[in-house]
């Protein structure tokens, strides 16, 4: 019995000091690292646009000063700017569906030098924001097609003359991987010609009976110009951007044009070899 009791002492002594040594034990100290900002002029007539690898999970902003939201049908495009003038400074944290922290500190200007902004998915991370690209997006797009209007005629021989209607390609240009065409419809009649549709696919070269005739559209990002009536006695130049492409062999591309009831059609055929030679469009921005 004496035995039993001295047992049980020992594991109340043992028991005792295990749980002093545990209580006076110094926590681990926790290591941190301080995220510098990004710093991001903003204004009230320009809207920013802030381009991440990923879809944007939250954004929080630092004062209802700025104005903040994604861009419509996209996920990972975000839109600021500011809602009043020379508001005092603030911040934007912003977090994506990769887990990846972006932080902002922002300031008014009258004229950002930049307001494109694109973060690279393999460069950025928690504690650096550094790697930043201009974008050519539908605004830069939209600038080129303009410049392209007042260019002079590089192609003279791609055109359908038919119904005192005139339907030409004047120009073919390239541009961060979009082509544009530029192209011209004359009316030399005294009636209006409603445009139907104007389109571009690719298609097969020769039609066969025993096969299906198969055509490929390509629908243009951005469209500069006219393209519902060209009134009696006037023309209309348009631009069109498309994505890049080239041309199989044994197919060609087709542009067609096509009056709204009426029977005024117009259709032009391009082969690779005039394709190829499209024109280097140099920019003035983001060089």
């Amino acid at each position: 019995m004496r035995q039993i009791i001295l047992i049980m002492l020992s594991g109340i002594v043992l028991l005792f000091i295990s749980g002093t040594s545990f209580s006076q034990t110094s926590p681990a100290k926790l290591q941190t690292t301080i995220i510098e900002p990004y710093p991001l002029q903003i204004t009230t007539n320009k809207t920013t646009n802030l381009i991440f690898p990923y879809a944007i999970k939250s954004v929080d902003r630092g004062s209802a000063d700025v104005l903040a939201q994604k861009a419509k049908g996209v996920e990972n495009i975000l839109l600021v700017k500011a809602g009043r003038e020379n508001f005092s400074e603030t911040n934007l944290s912003i977090i994506t569906a990769d887990g990846k922290f972006y932080s902002f500190i922002l300031d008014y200007i009258n004229s950002p030098s930049a307001i494109n902004i694109s973060f690279i998915a393999d460069t950025a991370n928690t504690s650096s924001l550094e790697s930043i690209k201009p974008v050519y997006n539908d605004a830069a797009i939209h600038i080129d097609a303009e410049r392209i209007l007042k260019k002079e005629k590089t192609i003279r021989s791609v055109r359908d003359y038919r119904y005192e209607m005139m339907f030409a390609v004047k120009g073919i240009y390239i541009n961060n991987d979009i082509i544009f065409f530029k192209v011209e419809v004359a009316n030399n009649s005294n009636i209006n010609y409603d445009v139907d549709m104007l389109r571009f696919y690719i298609r097969d070269e020769r039609k066969s009976k025993r096969t299906a005739t198969q055509e490929i559209e390509i629908q243009p990002v951005n469209v500069n110009g006219d393209t519902s009536t060209i009134k009696g006695d006037s023309k209309n130049v348009i631009v069109f951007a498309l994505p890049k492409f080239t041309i199989p062999e044994k197919k060609y591309l087709s542009i067609q044009l096509m009056e709204k009831n009426g029977g005024r059609n117009l259709q032009l055929s391009l082969r690779n070899r005039t394709i190829i030679k499209a024109k280097s469009l140099i920019t003035d921005y983001g060089q």
